[in-house]
């Protein structure tokens, strides 16, 4: 034995011996069995597939990930099932077929329930509620004017009362213009004519001059019969020209659902609202991303813009934020209501832990700040 080289010492000396020597190389190897455990543990840790269709407030575009009210919900429902997930972008359309082929396991964004969908996807259960709504760029006030001027409506008003005018002065002036110099004392051709106007604009406009004011019986029988019939002129061309000219009226040429047929409208592909233009008939331009729509519709290229409320509302108010969209209105008219949900593929075992983690979600206080957050709900 070699003084000083302590290797041949040790080599002599039993491996499994029950000596001290053992168990820090005992140890090292617990340490790498239970490392390799734990990271095939988390290698098998189970990874789904997301699917997401952007659709501000609930699906935002934030660089090069994504934020929003829907992603709050699956993020806080991943962590509550302990599941890894990739998110992969699609159109509206392209989304729903993803899901129903079942390249993903979830779709995630404002996507309305509806039994169509319902023939070929799953939904969890509903976890925001809306409407759909009509967006409408406005005219100033100086293009209101202009179209009250050009309006038919206004034109074909005009040229009744002025018919009437006409027609009524016509007939005192023949009656009365020899011997009732109070009414008709202009020697004037045209004098005696703007008399005979004034005199039937003012029983058309006003009601009936005082039938004294008349000197033959004729005139004054006459003045009587015309009241009933000017008074209700008046109060019908009243009503038309308040009814139809609001504020409203005269910067939009849209109030409601019914003008939707006469003007150009635009709606997203594959969406509930696209499929209710097409249900009452009214042809439409289809758009894959909301925010040109709507920028469309701001650049005079389209007169209405159909989708969900809440998702109108929240990106015109962003857009004003931005110094944009400040012509852009949601018409007060509430249509049929939407209810938002994931969407699984037909028959997803994953069914029953989304919904119970989905309601626990809804349940919690953060849940309610982010619609406060987004939508000040």
């Amino acid at each position: 034995m070699t003084p000083g080289f302590p290797f041949r010492r040790f080599r002599k000396r039993p491996i499994l011996n029950g000596s001290k020597s053992f168990w820090p190389r005992g140890l090292l190897f617990l340490f790498i069995l239970l490392l390799s455990f734990g990271l095939q543990a988390q290698a098998e840790k189970p990874r789904a597939r997301v699917a997401v269709h952007v659709c501000p407030p609930f699906v935002i575009e934030k660089g090069e990930g994504y934020t929003g009210l829907s992603l709050f919900l699956w993020e806080a429902i991943a962590e509550a099932l302990n599941v890894d997930y990739e998110i992969r972008a699609y159109s509206l359309k392209d989304m729903l077929g993803a899901v129903a082929a079942g390249d993903a396991e979830v779709g995630v964004s404002c996507l309305s329930i509806t039994s169509e969908r319902e023939k070929v996807l799953d939904f969890s259960h509903a976890f925001y509620e809306t409407h759909r709504a009509i967006l409408v760029k406005q005219r100033g006030y100086l293009g209101a004017i202009k179209r009250f001027f050009s309006s038919a409506k206004v034109l074909i008003g005009i040229a009744i009362v002025f018919g009437a005018a006409l027609l009524v002065g016509g007939l005192f002036f023949v009656l009365e213009h020899r011997i009732n110099p109070k009414l008709y004392s202009l020697q004037s051709w045209y004098g005696k004519l703007m008399e005979a106007f004034i005199v039937g604009l003012l029983f058309v406009t006003r009601g009936p001059i005082r039938f004294y004011e008349f000197k033959t019986p004729t005139a004054r029988v006459l003045s009587a019969l015309l009241a009933v019939g000017s008074t209700l002129l008046i109060a019908s061309i009243t009503a038309v020209l308040a009814g139809a000219f609001t504020l409203q009226q005269l910067r939009s040429d849209i109030t409601g659902p019914g003008d939707l047929a006469h003007v150009r409208v635009g709606a997203l592909e594959a969406s509930t609202s696209s499929g209710y233009l097409t249900d009452i008939g009214v042809k439409h331009r289809t758009f894959s991303d909301l925010e040109q729509m709507i920028d469309v519709l701001d650049a005079g290229k389209l007169d209405a813009v159909v989708s969900d409320e809440a998702v109108l509302k929240y990106t015109v108010n962003i857009g004003r934020a931005q110094g944009r969209y400040g012509s852009l209105t949601v018409l007060p008219h509430q249509l049929d209501k939407q209810n938002y949900a994931l969407a699984l593929p037909d028959d997803s075992p994953y069914m029953e832990v989304l919904d119970q983690a989905l309601l626990t979600v809804r349940k919690s206080a953060a849940w309610r700040r982010e619609l406060m957050s987004y939508l000040g709900e």
